[in-house]
């Protein structure tokens, strides 16, 4: 997670409430990188880095969109300084189910639209 620039611009009003947890999601990231990759195969690696990039992601995700705790201007913000993918959020915003079709042993990600769920 790249540091928060405090010369220029300070950050908008609500940071104090989600800066002590993303410092804590960054910390752990450090350790995750920082960690031993002997006997490991290449993939796992980066498992645990994923994951902790999705959490992050998902913590700022919930508190716009769900909790409704952090104003737009801050969530922008996030975006903005890399602290979210944004990228990954607006797959979270898709309408519709998810299912996973199995075709020859591959599995496929479908979106169903509210238009289609069986009742």
């Amino acid at each position: 997670m790249p540091k928060v620039k405090r010369g220029r611009k300070p950050p908008p009003d609500g940071w104090d409430l989600i800066e002590p947890t993303l410092e804590e999601l960054t910390k752990s990231m450090r350790d995750a990188e920082n960690e031993s990759h002997e006997g490991k195969r290449k993939a796992e690696t980066s498992w645990p880095i994923f994951r902790i990039h999705h959490q992050r992601s998902r913590y700022i995700y919930e508190m716009f969109y769900k909790r409704r705790a952090i104003s737009r201007e801050l969530y922008e913000y996030c975006l903005k300084n890399g602290h979210a993918d944004e990228n990954l959020i607006a797959k979270w915003r898709k309408t519709g189910r998810v299912t996973r079709i199995s075709v020859r042993r591959a599995y496929a990600v479908c979106r169903v639209g509210s238009w289609m769920k069986r009742k």
